[in-house]
């Protein structure tokens, strides 16, 4: 299987454009690059039926986020206040850091 290319990092602000939570802002907690999908905080939220164990002695319902497709969300620049594309800039001394489309700032 081909690993997808994911255009969102672990920490970056997005925002779900489609889907049951379109419209919420929040960040990304994981990247999962070979099914191409992005976990986001306080988005796609399931709840698990757990029994107990160990670890979890109680048991019962637990709530938890879900991966969403990384199609699904977009690149949200706090300085502008939108969601953005990015562009790439290479800097002087050769690193190369991701830019927002819209106000140049820096991710």
């Amino acid at each position: 299987m081909a690993v997808k290319k994911v255009h969102v990092k672990k920490n970056d602000s997005v925002m779900v454009i489609s889907g049951k939570d379109k419209g919420k802002i929040s960040e990304v907690l994981a990247v999962y690059p070979k099914t191409g999908k992005v976990l986001v905080k306080d988005v796609s939220v399931i709840t698990k039926h757990q029994k107990p164990s160990k670890q979890n002695m109680q048991g019962g319902i637990t709530h938890r986020e879900a991966a969403i497709n990384s199609s699904k969300v977009m690149l949200y620049c706090t300085k502008c206040k939108n969601v953005t594309r990015i562009n790439s800039k290479i800097l002087e001394d050769g690193t190369k850091v991701r830019v927002c489309k819209k106000c140049a700032e820096t991710f």
